[in-house]
């Protein structure tokens, strides 16, 4: 990026400018204390975290700001249930309740969202961790099939918010990392009465530690609201520009032998991909009786990307948008709401190759999605949510290149009803035992419903499946612990695959059934609180185990029954602790166990489970005069583990070369860096 674009991002965000969110620690009160105040809203509507009838996970801007900032799947992996394979900034892939783990270099299956605006491409996308998280004061994730509240994503549903304060500040970020990681931030908060402004610059870049492997992101993120009597109206707009080259996945020899190094097809080429975002919402809520509410959001969205491969080159983009409608209506005892989503996308690509144009095609996709849910309170210990979704998808094919032929086509998929019903029974504050049941679909993506020829394959099916879970959340010893388990069981129909047929043709195929079944556990737990040495010591920690089973599935003749699907770790736990001796003075050490993961369907190949450990310490220092200081430096890694910690299932080798699985983690590294907040 040159410096005058540099410069044009940074005058741009200095109108807006709140990094942290983590008041609750600022002000002295432990974040334990009033876990059953939580106010959640991922399940269409604003109640208590101990009131929800099924499970759900959230992490404050505290919690998203304790690591170095730069990794979201140290941030994701705080939270049980969820598994985030990382491969550099820009390759990652986000698997909950073993869901997702079959897409190769992106996050499907789940579907995203910022302020309520859908973030994931109407061919199910999603990448949250493009979002920089100093800008995210609030994450709730939704585990497992939430099709009744959300349409199309069987494994959940992600939720970013920007920070909400009714105080004026400014903060301030310079951080530095090892293999030349640079990170600058400016954000700030405004308040005045009845209107409130909020906006995030920031700018990430890196060399990697791999080769090819450069990294640079500059995002404006901002968010607003005017507030009147019967009405309110939000914004929330977001920019990014980023360019990652690619290593990509290399095979066993060279993962053991030489880990740096980056797959030798894409390094001869300088293999990388650019593009630029933009997403941008309105919301208008609107009271127009004392127990009528409606909640309006238009939104739009535009992606302009280029990828230059070894094997030929994508300049591909997206313009699209929707509307969001939520109608609430409130009783004492119950509940009612109405929703209806609907986004269009229109999208173009075009391949070359040494550059004579070799494909060209453009793809309208439409997606409806109506909901309605009640939530019946017939006593205050309990709360009984009934409610179902019907949604239709279709996608257009129109091919542009005639050279080998017209491939154009449609692709109207059946109309797909998702029930859901949950209950929770809380006989006090302190403990909330809930269950619930729902179905839940996934659709194809555009790509995969296209055969290797170029046709449409109207026998692909969309993969579908029913949840069961129960659970309980447990506040015990004056609110020092607070505790949370969750049993869960999925059976998938016809699991989507997406299979890779030569270097760069890659299909969609159903895998028949599958079960997916696990335990999650979440322990957040005061040790101690003093006022004076040895302080306040902290523990939040998480355990995930999880059996994956293909129970009906065969493969170019081969049946895999009874396998274990790759790519998903059947045991996961981590532990952070953050203990502050005195005041100024905070110290944090993470603690992260991934469990043996398969790497191909017939269980054949197996990848290590690693350990690792990372650390943290940061130093307040308080003015009167110029605000608020805060050192930190920290090691990631510090015993230097070799591990993988993204994995290609079932890669295939081309001509002599050996099956490019591996991504390699980061070795030890450092990083050090000042705040400032006034």
């Amino acid at each position: 990026m040159n410096k005058q674009k540099l410069l044009l991002w940074i005058i741009c965000g200095l109108f807006s400018v709140d990094i942290k969110s983590q008041q609750s620690f600022e002000n002295g009160v432990d974040s334990t204390i009033h876990l059953n105040e939580v106010m959640v809203n991922a399940y269409q509507i604003n109640t208590l975290q101990h009131q929800i009838p099924g499970s759900i996970s959230v992490l404050s801007g505290e919690e998203i700001q304790k690591a170095d900032g730069n990794n979201f799947a140290n941030t994701l992996h705080s939270m049980p249930g969820i598994y985030m394979h990382s491969g550099t900034y820009a390759t990652s892939r986000i698997v909950i309740r073993g869901v997702g783990s079959r897409t190769p270099y992106n996050t499907n299956r789940i579907k995203s969202y910022l302020n309520d605006i859908p973030i994931s491409s109407s061919d199910g996308i999603s990448s949250p961790e493009d979002i920089d998280l100093t800008g995210i004061g609030r994450i709730e994730v939704i585990k497992g099939p939430a099709s009744a509240l959300y349409g199309s994503g069987l494994g959940g549903n992600i939720h970013l918010f920007t920070p909400v304060s009714t105080h004026q500040r400014v903060d301030a970020l310079l951080q530095f990392e090892s293999f030349n990681t640079l990170k600058v931030a400016a954000a700030g908060n405004y308040h005045q009465e009845n209107f409130t402004l909020f906006g995030n610059l920031a700018h990430l870049e890196s060399d990697g530690f791999r080769e090819n492997n450069q990294y640079k992101r500059s995002s404006l993120l901002s968010s607003g609201m005017w507030r009147q009597p019967n009405f309110s109206l939000e914004y929330t707009l977001l920019l990014m520009d980023i360019y990652a080259q690619i290593p990509s996945s290399i095979g066993k020899t060279l993962y053991e032998t030489n880990p740096k190094a980056a797959a030798e097809s894409w390094k001869a080429v300088n293999g990388f991909k650019e593009y630029q975002r933009a997403i941008a919402g309105v919301t208008l809520a609107n009271r127009f009786a004392e127990q009528w509410n409606n909640r309006l959001t238009l939104f739009g969205r535009w992606t302009d990307s280029y990828e230059l491969r070894p094997f030929n080159n994508l300049d591909d983009g997206t313009l699209g948008g929707g509307i969001r409608n939520k109608l609430t209506f409130h009783a004492s005892h119950w509940d009612a709401l109405l929703g209806v989503e609907w986004i269009t996308d229109y999208y173009r690509w075009q391949l070359d190759l040494d550059g004579e144009l070799i494909n060209k095609n453009s793809e309208r996709r439409d997606d409806i999605n109506l909901s309605g849910m009640i939530y019946w309170r017939p006593s205050p210990l309990w709360n009984i949510s009934l409610g179902g979704a019907v949604n239709k998808i279709h996608y257009e094919l129109t091919d542009q290149f005639s050279d080998n032929g017209d491939q154009s086509g449609k692709r109207n998929f059946p109309s797909i009803f998702s029930p859901r019903m949950g209950i929770n029974y809380a006989p006090s504050s302190r403990f909330a035992l809930y269950f619930s049941i729902g179905k839940g679909f996934s659709m194809p993506s555009p790509e995969e419903t296209l055969m290797p020829e170029g046709d449409i394959n109207e026998a692909l099916k969309p993969e579908q499946g029913i949840q069961y879970e129960t659970g309980i959340r447990w506040n015990l010893f004056g609110n020092a612990t607070h505790l949370e388990a969750s049993i869960y069981l999925i059976d998938l129909n016809n699991l989507l695959v997406t299979k890779r047929l030569t270097e760069d043709i890659f299909t969609g195929i159903n895998a028949g059934k599958t079960r997916h079944a696990g335990v999650e556990l979440l322990l957040k737990q005061r040790i101690f609180q003093l006022p004076s040495f040895p302080g306040k010591l902290q523990l939040n920690a998480n355990y995930t185990f999880s059996h994956n089973q293909f129970i009906d599935f065969t493969d170019d003749g081969q049946t895999y029954d009874g396998n274990i699907l790759p790519g998903i770790p059947s045991h996961i736990a981590q532990a952070d602790f953050r203990w502050e001796p005195v005041a100024p003075l905070n110290l944090d050490a993470q603690f992260q166990y991934v469990g043996s993961q398969y790497i191909d369907d017939a269980n054949s190949l197996e990848n290590d489970a690693y350990f690792l450990t990372n650390l943290r310490t940061s130093y307040h220092i308080k003015t009167n005069r110029m605000g608020d200081f805060k050192l930190f430096a920290g090691i990631n890694n510090v015993a230097d583990i070799h591990y993988s910690p993204m994995l290609t299932v079932n890669a295939v080798a081309f001509g002599d070369a050996e099956p490019r699985y591996y991504y390699p983690g980061m070795p030890r590294h450092y990083f050090a860096g000042i705040s400032w907040h006034f």
